[in-house]
């Protein structure tokens, strides 16, 4: 197994997490030994913080690989991935850092396992600075499910800011091969809905108000729809803490699926959040595109590794995105191309299209 191991600059592009993400969940499927280092250098706090380290450890453990340098700080990292085996992984970042990104690296990964597999993974489902554990439920799954697996999320516990706590487990089997994916017809709106939560120590009341300012917001762009956001109080035994947010979905007739999220902070009024994740909502049914801007980079993985040409239409292509794209030609080796979108109902909009020449992994073990 052990080749040339593969260099990664940490610090270039988004210079983040990501970077991590992408490159180590590419380095377990494809057998290649890894440096990875200036992790984080431009950040406030450089080098691994203890979500990002619970997800190396958890690579690390789910392939039996070796890994170098991983502690709290640490800007360099050496990682040399084994085998792929399925059954029950966990991975606990013990603070509010996020289940959602722990599945992001774990997902590709287990998807090329010998056996199914059950991540249990521990932190914030909520968190700031990553998607919602709603997000990925209700938009990314059932959209990333095209590729051709299905899998199985269970909220155990809800977890917010600053204490974590939350608990999600993921169950899904291994595949052959993935499919490509074709993402380029959104469609008209014809329905939005979504879910205001409070937990905790919150009233009931901020509840409310985030939802109907939300639908208020929406309302003075979009008449003709009914909007559907229901507010929630979280039951004490599903949530850890205390916290509050919003996230609003947009279903197309074709079947695309748009969001907008926010969540509440300290001093920050219900009204605003709500109206934040309307906004948010709003600006991506905009662009013309037929995924949100959060869907970008997180569909980028999966179509390098598909079996095939794989297309999907976005707004302005995020940072996030373009970093995602780099490391899957420089490690995977996939051909990817970002075009202005040449339909002319995009004439006006900043519509693209990315296309991906997959490499068609295939599963050892099946």
């Amino acid at each position: 197994m052990a080749g040339q191991r593969v260099e990664v600059d940490g610090g270039i592009m988004e210079g983040g997490g990501q970077i991590l993400r992408v490159s180590t969940a590419l380095s377990c499927l494809l057998g290649l030994p890894l440096r990875v280092q200036k992790i984080r250098a431009g950040r406030s706090t450089p080098g691994l913080r203890p979500q990002h380290l619970s997800g190396l450890e958890m690579i690390r453990d789910l392939c039996d690989g070796q890994l170098e340098g991983a502690e709290i700080g640490s800007t360099e990292i050496m990682f040399t991935p084994e085998k792929i085996k399925g059954g029950v992984h966990t991975a606990d970042t013990k603070t509010a850092g996020s289940v959602c990104l722990l599945m992001q690296v774990s997902m590709p990964c287990v998807l090329f396992a010998a056996s199914p597999s059950e991540l249990r993974l521990k932190g914030g489902t909520n968190a700031e600075m990553a998607p919602q554990i709603d997000y990925t439920a209700m938009v990314f799954k059932p959209i990333v499910e095209k590729f051709g697996f299905q899998f199985n999320c269970d909220i155990k516990m809800r977890g917010y800011y600053p204490k974590g706590g939350g608990e999600v487990i993921v169950r899904m089997s291994p595949v052959k091969q993935l499919n490509p994916i074709n993402l380029t017809d959104r469609g008209s709106v014809t329905k939005i809905y979504g879910r205001a939560f409070v937990a905790g120590v919150l009233p009931f009341k901020v509840a409310k108000d985030m939802a109907a300012a939300a639908v208020r917001c929406i309302r003075k762009e979009i008449r003709d729809l009914y909007v559907n956001i229901q507010p929630v109080q979280e039951p004490k035994d599903q949530a850890f803490g205390n916290g509050n947010g919003i996230i609003i979905i947009a279903e197309t007739s074709t079947g695309c699926l748009f969001a907008g999220s926010s969540l509440g902070k300290r001093g920050v009024n219900a009204d605003k959040v709500g109206i934040e994740a309307a906004e948010m909502l709003l600006a991506n049914l905009r662009h013309g595109g037929a995924v949100d801007e959060y869907l970008q980079d997180q569909l980028i993985i999966f179509m390098a590794l598909a079996c095939g040409v794989s297309r999907i239409k976005t707004g302005p292509v995020t940072l996030h995105t373009q970093t995602a794209i780099h490391f899957a030609e420089q490690l995977a080796k996939a051909k990817f191309s970002v075009k202005k979108s040449e339909d002319e109902d995009d004439a006006s909009k900043d519509t693209y299209i990315i296309e991906c020449q997959g490499i068609g992994m295939t599963n050892p073990y099946l």
